[in-house]
């Protein structure tokens, strides 16, 4: 059985308030910092989703935006992958791709 990494590190400031976010997969040799991270892990044991979000101090507004919009974009092909619904999938992606046109993000 093979087992791999995905090293995730936060530096706070003296507040504890992010500053700089750093990720690295070792495995393939990957590296980089961004500035923020969405992570949702599924707990068998509660029946839920547990979310784990970051994101630094100097994220503006507007990124914050986009990153939010296109992770959800993301988790309906996630979806329809899971699911084989294509009809919901599009449904929710034609109403997200709705909200980035006002927000004018896309």
């Amino acid at each position: 059985m093979h087992s791999n990494k995905i090293i995730i590190e936060v530096v706070t400031d003296d507040q504890h308030i992010p500053e700089n976010i750093k990720w690295e997969v070792p495995q393939i040799m990957e590296k980089g910092v961004c500035k923020s991270v969405a992570l949702a892990l599924w707990d068998e044991k509660e029946n839920n989703t547990l979310r784990i979000d970051v994101w630094t101090k100097n994220m503006t507004t507007d990124e914050m935006k986009k990153f939010l919009l296109q992770n959800i974009l993301t988790f309906c092909d996630t979806y329809e992958r899971a699911t084989s619904d294509s009809i919901l999938s599009e449904k929710i992606k034609q109403f997200i791709i709705n909200i980035a046109k006002e927000e004018k993000v896309i």
